[in-house]
């Protein structure tokens, strides 16, 4: 009979941009574009300190930089005439792909020992740009690969996108145990920025940032540590189809964010954990580590409260969040390179008895995404009385 395959994360690398805003000065940008009078302004002066998110990247200067010095937006009242869908596509086809070779030269940093030109399939994630030849090919191009190298582009999925991703690179090395596959998030979410004043939009602005992140998939565990792909659930709450969506508008892409999209995944986050466990025989007493997508504080507060976990326990998220806050499809891949870290620098102390990660994120339909991953470490092989004797024999 042969052995089942499974799909092992070997390397994880992160980016972000070099244009970082705190927390504060993002608010205080927005007031101002937005022409909020005094009692207005201090409203979203709360909203986003009440975020939980203290700084965020974006690939325009124009958001660190004095009204009057835009190269982006115009330096007029209202920023008009406001950028076209075609202006900010340009954006993205000139930043995205540099942004995703950053994150994808950490990734083979965390795996010095991979040879990248053994790669056979590349994975791009995205739904804040599109554009054909697209960066799936000028990614290649860049590293050197084969034109043979298989591609897949996974667009337009929001915040979830990454499962989808990994999930095809599993089922990819589950096919074929020779294969090694790349997989690239890239979302330029700060390129959309919308000059309106609906909840919606407010929410959005006060979230959401770009970013990028890269994981190598591969059939067999390296050497040191890796995270094997155990199961994988999705699901979908048609309840909250118009709570969260992700639509083209004649001046960039619009995100509706409702305030009910927390209720929603409040009401179907524990069956959601309940399937996915069941899959793979497991309990929540067998998770030792949590990989949320922190697609807003209030969403990790109820996932919390549903589970029966507590803020530390869901450490990780948060501090993404703080750091970098929501850069939709990449941002549960650098909650991931957190616990990465912690458990390569000791930080994080593996339990054999839980070694299991559980990750989910959401996004439109609702969709509810979800998967437990394994914290993998190859002990060597110990020398045997024997061999040692023989060994001592040869020296």
């Amino acid at each position: 009979m042969r052995k089942q395959v499974s799909g092992y994360v070997n390397g994880i690398g992160t980016a972000v941009p070099a244009y970082s805003s705190t927390q504060q000065k993002a608010a205080e940008f927005m007031a101002d574009v937005l022409q909020l009078d005094e009692r207005d302004s201090r409203r979203l002066m709360a909203l986003y300190r009440h975020t939980r998110i203290d700084q965020r990247h974006s690939v325009l200067a124009d958001y660190v930089r004095p009204k009057g010095e835009f190269t982006f937006y115009a330096n007029t009242p209202g920023m008009e005439p406001f950028p076209t869908v075609s202006q900010r596509m340009g954006v993205y086809r000139q930043e995205a792909v540099p942004l995703a070779l950053q994150a994808i030269d950490d990734c083979f940093q965390s795996y010095p020992d991979f040879n990248p030109q053994t790669i056979t399939h590349l994975i791009t994630v995205s739904c804040t740009g599109l554009y054909a030849p697209g960066p799936d090919i000028e990614i290649i191009e860049a590293l050197g690969l084969p034109t043979s190298t298989q591609r897949l582009a996974i667009n337009f999925m929001g915040c979830y996108g990454a499962f989808n991703g990994l999930k095809t690179a599993d089922s990819i090395v589950r096919a074929d145990p020779d294969a090694k596959v790349l997989v690239v998030c890239v979302e330029l979410c700060t390129i959309h920025f919308q000059k309106k004043t609906e909840t919606d939009h407010l929410l959005s602005n006060a979230l959401f940032a770009d970013g990028s992140a890269a994981v190598l998939v591969e059939s067999r565990p390296r050497p040191d540590q890796s995270f094997r792909l155990r199961s994988f659930y999705c699901d979908l709450l048609p309840e909250g189809k118009e709570a969260m969506a992700w639509h083209v508008s004649d001046f960039g892409f619009e995100m509706t964010l409702t305030s009910q999209v927390p209720t929603f995944i409040q009401q179907g986050i524990g069956q959601l954990m309940e399937r996915l466990l069941d899959q793979c025989n497991l309990t929540l007493d067998d998770i030792g580590y949590y990989a949320l997508h922190p697609g807003g504080r209030r969403i990790l507060e109820v996932i919390e409260e549903q589970l029966g976990i507590t803020a530390y326990d869901d450490r990780y998220a948060y501090e993404v969040l703080r750091q970098n806050g929501n850069m939709s499809s990449a941002t549960v891949l650098f909650v991931l390179k957190e616990i990465w870290n912690d458990l390569t620098a000791g930080e994080a102390q593996l339990d054999p008895d839980r070694p299991n990660i559980l990750s989910c994120a959401f996004g439109p339909g609702l969709t509810l995404e979800s998967m437990v991953l394994e914290s993998v470490v190859t002990q060597p092989e110990l020398v045997t009385l024997e061999s040692s004797s023989a060994l001592a024999q040869v020296l």
